[in-house]
């Protein structure tokens, strides 16, 4: 999911003064991809499989959109189409990782430790820049890494299942940094949606052919949680946030990611009884701060 959402749309600049319009957008795209996990649990399909017609029912409507936007879906260099290609590879991975950690886990973790990428990308700028990590970042990297033991050991408490797909999820956010990072070069000469066409059309295949090796059941009797989960997280969830996100700074959209986790715990508790305790409630604040502090660190030169 982002961060806010899987997807090249992720990361965004302020432009223009936002409206009613734009607030309900961004605040939409969020509550769609947060009922993402939730459409993953009701498929009666394995949870790789869920990944692979996510990703291949999407395929019209994004080529669809993409040419409705002017975004060529031809003409890519050979070393763009390598570098999308690979990041539609890493792409498939995070969508396994996380699709099997929200299998395991609890809704309200799977979106918390899904959402990790934007942490690994301000840990990976840092890095790159050769620098000495800022006092918010250091700050960030401190509630998240407390946030996180102590989600990690509530869930071990709970059975050691949960705690491997909280393992699984945050795994996930880290193919999901990478898969950020190969998209840059193409960012700058196509549109999302056609960058989204394109990761999706190379991860497909390898989403389809992770679930055959597991064994998971691919053909659905019931097509409906699919759809629901194509249109929710691929193209919903993905189109609203790309219509928002240019137009508000990073605090904003860092404080609008939070209804993602909560939007999940409370479809974990009315969907499967999933509860959370008070530990459990302050651990996921310590890690939704440190996710606010990252989306605060981010520049706008990094729009797409």
């Amino acid at each position: 999911m982002s961060t806010l959402g899987k997807g090249p749309g992720a990361t965004a600049m302020s432009s223009g003064q936002p409206t009613a319009r734009h607030f309900l957008a961004l605040l939409g795209g969020n509550v769609a991809l947060a009922l993402g996990p939730w459409s993953v649990r009701l498929a009666d399909t394995g949870p790789v499989a869920s990944g692979f017609w996510r990703l291949a029912l999407a395929l019209p409507l994004l080529a669809l959109l993409a040419n409705r936007s002017r975004q060529p879906l031809t003409g890519m260099g050979r070393a763009a189409w390598v570098a999308v290609a690979a990041a539609g590879v890493l792409f498939a991975l995070d969508l396994a990782s996380w699709h099997i950690g929200i299998a395991r886990t609890r809704l309200g973790n799977a979106s918390l430790f899904g959402n990790s990428g934007s942490l690994i990308l301000m840990a990976w700028g840092v890095i790159a820049a050769r620098r000495s990590p800022r006092r918010m970042e250091v700050i960030a990297i401190v509630a998240a890494l407390a946030g996180s033991a102590i989600l990690l050991g509530r869930s071990l408490e709970i059975d050691h299942a949960t705690l491997v797909g909280d393992l699984f999820c945050i795994l996930a956010g880290f193919f999901y940094t990478f898969y950020i990072l190969l998209l840059q070069r193409g960012r700058e000469r196509f549109g999302s949606w056609a960058l989204l066409f394109h990761s999706s059309l190379a991860g497909a295949p390898v989403l389809l052919a992770i679930a055959l090796s597991l064994g998971e059941r691919v053909m659905p009797h019931n097509w409906w949680p699919l759809i629901a989960l194509t249109l929710g997280s691929q193209i919903v969830g993905q189109g609203l946030l790309v219509y928002a996100l240019r137009h508000f700074p990073p605090l904003v959209i860092g404080l609008a990611l939070l209804t993602q986790p909560a939007v999940s715990v409370l479809a974990g508790w009315f969907a499967f009884g999933e509860t959370l305790g008070a530990l459990d409630a302050f651990g996921m604040m310590l890690v939704a701060a440190a996710l606010v502090l990252a989306r605060l660190g981010d520049s706008p030169k990094k729009a797409g």
